[in-house]
């Protein structure tokens, strides 16, 4: 068995990367992507590598030499790379081709070695490693029987993201029987490069011989190892954090604050969304919609207050719609004046707006970062803020004051000359949730120091939308903030979201009532498990503290290298104290289940011990 590893090409969407160097040599994570590759080749039965360089090549041939980790290199020299494509490339090695049994791979590709092993073990002779197709897959992809045959090559131009459902998409790793390559392809391949030219894919070539009745080619598909290919700079970025080491891959996960559709089959355990009120119709209309919604300029903030106004029964002029709460926090942080008092640990986007020495902070004395409205005023009575932050429930420990108990404390404070600001983003996944909302006009004119905050994207689902809202009865404030974002803070899928959300406010009740009992059905669960101490929340999570011997840190770890699932550590979060907790989404049903798998699993293992 030989490896023939296709490396001609310029990797111009790599930018500055590729400037001096060919596109294999880039390093991801500190090692070059040759160096890694040779290195899983060196663990396996080959005879030797042979590189088809073009771009670069002589400083890649200086670099690598005739021998690499035990490999013997031969080279094959594409002198007019710019102007062919792989076909070319893998035209020029066909002599080399029908030599061996080979393992054909392209150079810009990262993966778990174990994949090449899975290739090699695996007894049927010519094999294309594919991957089930995800919508931030590109290139070459196919169709496969249930015996894994591959029946048919997709062309860009017959590609349907109807049919999307039956693709896979091939890894660029195939394993070519010698008679296979003197048979079928090299035979195949001088045809189509004859009649068709040499800027051409090498899987065109394919694509004609799985037309042949007995073509003996085959998929093998990838199940939960990691791999990726580099085209471009997000491409680099990402395979940084797929592949990073365990120093560094919480910060590189963490650090995205999302896009991680990205991620194979990952599931995000970090960041808190409805997970059944985009199941509903609203999401089919939008996608009905897309092409206008996407053509079109999105109307400005007189608008916008209108449509906000309507789906959240508050007035146009106590009511500014945001590009997510994010805007809208940082703006009111920006213009408030003088200190902000807040309850730790709690959701940092807040005091992150704000001096710390402007900070005024109250930590719970007890072990579940449970606090009352009367806590509040108890402490902030003695400890003077001009501004008091109330999550509720809160963000990361889930408790939750009752309504009538917020309305006292927002009384107090209106007493005390104090503006409270409640974010109530995860409030209507609280139980009696259609009664503990303070968006009500008469609600915030009775307290015209109030400021109620809520996030769309948490509460409803949607958070690619950007939307969240902040309502006061204090209109002079309102129209400030109003004239501080930009013309057109709000795109046009979220307008759109707010002018027919009413049609679907049936759908978003039901959906609450489905969350709530899914909720109820995860903690029961997690309770089950010996290593954590579930705290009560009335939102979308649950604060965990992690008992030993289990650490925050390597759990989140395991979660993610072994189960492929992003879980947040909270340790390091204020108002901790450098204990252990972690804080745990609620997702579907499905998502939920294996959640839960892979932590019986680790606590059985840790039992068994």
């Amino acid at each position: 068995m030989q490896a023939l590893v296709l490396a001609a090409g310029m990797g111009k969407r790599l930018g500055e990367y590729t400037r001096d160097n060919t596109k294999c040599m880039v390093p991801v994570n500190g090692t070059a992507l040759i160096d890694r590759l040779l290195e899983q080749l060196s663990s396996l039965e080959i005879s030797r590598v042979v590189m088809v360089v073009g771009y670069k090549g002589q400083k890649l041939m200086d670099y690598l030499g005739e021998e690499r980790n035990g490999l013997r290199i031969e080279y094959v020299i594409n002198p007019i790379y710019e102007k062919t494509n792989n076909i070319y490339s893998l035209a020029l090695a066909k002599d080399k081709l029908q030599e061996d049994d080979t393992l054909l791979l392209e150079s810009d590709l990262i993966f778990d070695g174990e994949l090449l092993r899975l290739l090699l073990d695996n007894p049927f002779p010519n094999l294309a490693l594919v991957a089930k197709y995800e919508n931030w897959m590109d290139g070459t992809m196919v169709r496969i029987d249930s015996d894994f045959n591959i029946v048919n090559f997709i062309t860009k131009a017959a590609f349907r993201y109807s049919d999307t459902c039956h693709y896979f998409k091939t890894l660029n790793i195939y394993k070519f029987s010698k008679e296979f390559s003197q048979t079928k392809y090299v035979p195949f391949l001088e045809a189509y490069t004859k009649a068709v030219g040499n800027n051409e894919y090498y899987e065109n070539v394919l694509r004609i011989i799985s037309f042949l009745d007995n073509h003996d080619l085959k998929a093998l598909p990838v199940t939960n190892e990691k791999w990726y290919e580099i085209d471009d700079k997000q491409d680099l970025d990402i395979a940084e954090a797929l592949f990073a080491d365990e120093k560094d891959v919480l910060r590189k996960y963490y650090g995205r604050y999302g896009g991680f559709w990205r991620f194979p089959k990952m599931l995000d355990y970090c960041y808190l969304v409805n997970p059944y009120f985009s199941e509903c119709r609203i999401i089919d209309e939008m996608e009905a919609c897309f092409r206008t919604l996407i053509s079109e300029y999105p109307s400005g903030m007189k608008v916008n207050s209108l449509l906000s106004s309507k789906c959240w029964g508050v007035k146009e002029e106590y009511i500014i719609p945001g590009n997510g709460a994010a805007e809208l926090i940082k703006t009111l942080m920006e213009i408030l004046p003088g200190s902000l008092g807040i309850t730790r640990p709690t959701f940092e986007e807040y005091p992150n707006r704000r001096s710390k020495d402007n900070l005024v902070t109250f930590v719970p004395q007890n072990p579940d970062f449970r606090y009352t409205a009367a806590d509040l005023m108890s402490f902030f009575s003695r400890h003077h803020a001009d501004n008091l932050l109330l999550v509720n429930p809160d963000n990361p420990s889930g408790n939750f004051i009752p309504i009538e108990d917020v309305m006292a404390l927002a009384a107090w404070c209106q007493n005390q000359n104090i503006r409270l600001i409640v974010d109530e983003s995860f409030v209507d996944f609280s139980a009696g949730y259609d009664h503990n909302s303070l968006l009500d006009n008469a609600v915030l004119e009775t307290y015209p120091n109030l400021m109620v905050m809520k996030s769309i994207s948490k509460s409803y689902g949607v958070p690619g939308i950007r939307l969240g809202i902040l309502c006061s009865a204090d209109a002079g404030l309102i129209s400030k903030m109003k004239k501080t974002v930009s013309i057109w803070n709000i795109n046009s899928f979220a307008e759109y979201f707010m002018q027919i959300f009413s049609k679907y406010e049936a759908d978003y009740r039901r959906a609450c009532e489905k969350f709530i009992a899914e909720r109820d059905d995860f903690e029961r669960k997690l309770r089950e498990i010996s290593f954590l101490r579930v705290m009560p929340s009335q939102a979308n999570f649950f604060l965990c503290e992690i008992l030993p011997p289990k650490n925050a840190g390597q759990l989140v770890l395991t979660m993610l290298k072994k189960y492929n699932i992003l879980v947040r550590d909270c340790s390091d979060k204020q108002g901790f104290d450098g204990k252990n907790y972690m804080r745990i989404a609620v997702r579907n049903h499905d998502d939920n289940a294996r959640f839960i798998a892979a932590f019986r699993e680790l606590d059985k293992n840790s039992i068994n011990r």
